[in-house]
């Protein structure tokens, strides 16, 4: 939004609307996928085991996190419920409401920003070694698949006729990935998950690639249409 700004390019608000919604899908996927995993790891991995009465017991301990739990975890989570909270009251107290929080949502932005970007570096710091021994594609695709869904999304924004500061919120959406809101569902939802893909990779790697180079690239992208 401030480099769109900067450019002199209006926006609407829609794409702050879309970042918020685009979180339950993402996990949902995820947590369905790892359930798959884990039926297909049980079924080569059932046991039996010996009741007291003699009898023969096949166990599988492959059964997966249930959807509706998930849906509560990730619409409940405090980050999530704050994001669709203040949607709420942003949508029920209009101009009015935007005035009375401009000192604290555009004044203090920047500083309430530096200090998450400095917070997430720790988070980082912390996880970054982990990823040594880890597949090299998923390193690639950290690095590459910004791009590639920056470009789905310049065809999806181009087919639904959306303006040009739009568009460019929509690639830089699109290609960008959930740095606080899955994480965090993520250690609750699928535990054998490794930190060091779904929050080193992202953050170190994918984060300041649209940071440096992608948000200015979306955007000349998206202008050459316009």
């Amino acid at each position: 939004m401030q480099y769109v700004e900067s450019q002199q390019i209006p926006v609407g608000g829609q794409m702050a609307v879309a970042m918020v919604l685009m979180e339950s899908p993402a996990i949902i996927v995820a947590v369905v996928l790892a359930n798959v995993l884990r039926r297909q790891h049980a079924a080569g991995a059932q046991g039996v085991r010996v009741t007291a009465s003699g009898s023969l017991v096949v166990t599988d301990e492959g059964h997966g996190t249930s959807i509706k739990a998930i849906l509560h975890e990730s619409l409940t989570n405090g980050t999530h419920l704050l994001l669709l909270a203040s949607l709420a009251i942003g949508f029920i107290s209009g101009d009015a409401g935007k005035a009375m929080m401009k000192p604290f949502s555009a004044d203090l932005f920047k500083g309430m920003l530096a200090f998450f970007l400095l917070d997430m570096g720790l988070s980082v710091a912390k996880s970054l070694p982990d990823i040594k021994g880890k597949a090299p594609v998923l390193v690639l695709y950290a690095a590459v698949s910004p791009f590639v869904h920056a470009a789905l999304a310049l065809l999806l924004a181009l087919g639904l006729g959306l303006p040009l500061g739009d568009t460019a919120l929509l690639m830089v959406l699109s290609a960008s990935a959930s740095y606080i809101v899955v994480p965090a569902v993520l250690r609750y939802a699928i535990p054998e998950a490794n930190p060091a893909v779904y929050l080193a990779l992202p953050i170190g790697v994918t984060f300041p690639i649209n940071l440096l180079v992608g948000i200015p690239l979306y955007t000349s992208i998206a202008a050459l249409f316009f």
